[in-house]
């Protein structure tokens, strides 16, 4: 068996059925990706070609992984919108189809983004993950990450609530960067209220 990561700028309609079965079976088997029912072939061919856009101007990147030559999964980056988080993007959609679990396919989409990420100089990755997600969780643990936040409760699937865990992973900062976190003072800064 072949395992094999590419990075797609254009996806003519074969690929887009590849891919369209690969996020609509995983939405069918209950992926935590997104969606609350499994999205037709036109809403993933639109929302591929959003993502195919931002590829081309530089501000993402979109990974597949083929098992045999077929695509079984599939992962993106996708930069801050505005000046200030230009220097970060987002990882999203990372899925494998439930007939490719086990294979490291996850692991092997995420290690992709994470080099793309920094080859192309971006300085912090970011990614959401559900709550009840644990298998994610330790697998992007396990590739550096750390929760850097939880909000109870707040992603809806029906009547069911579940967390919204944060994670990020630093790549870098550029010789002569200054970190100054939380300190006061600088642009942007308030003094502190007194009660």
């Amino acid at each position: 068996m072949s395992r094999t990561l590419h990075w797609l700028s254009e996806a003519d309609d074969h690929l887009r059925a590849e891919i369209h079965e690969v996020v609509h079976d995983v939405v069918a088997a209950g992926g935590a990706v997104g969606y609350h029912s499994p999205p037709s072939f036109e809403r993933v061919s639109s929302w591929l070609d959003t993502v195919l856009k931002l590829v081309r101007d530089g501000d993402a990147a979109f990974a597949v992984a083929r098992v045999d030559g077929v695509v079984r999964a599939v992962g993106l980056w996708r930069r801050g919108s505005t000046a200030v988080f230009q220097h970060r993007a987002e990882i999203q959609q990372i899925m494998a189809h439930p007939s490719a679990r086990g294979l490291g396919l996850g692991r092997l989409v995420v290690e992709g983004l994470v080099e793309n990420a920094r080859a192309g100089g971006l300085e912090i990755l970011m990614l959401g993950v559900r709550g009840n997600n644990h298998g994610a969780i330790e697998l992007y643990e396990a590739l550096g990450f750390r929760e850097c936040g939880r909000m109870p409760n707040a992603i809806a699937v029906g009547s069911e609530r579940w967390d919204d865990v944060w994670m990020y992973l630093p790549l870098g900062y550029p010789e002569g960067t200054v970190l100054n976190g939380a300190a006061a003072g600088g642009l942007g800064s308030s003094p502190r209220r007194r009660s």
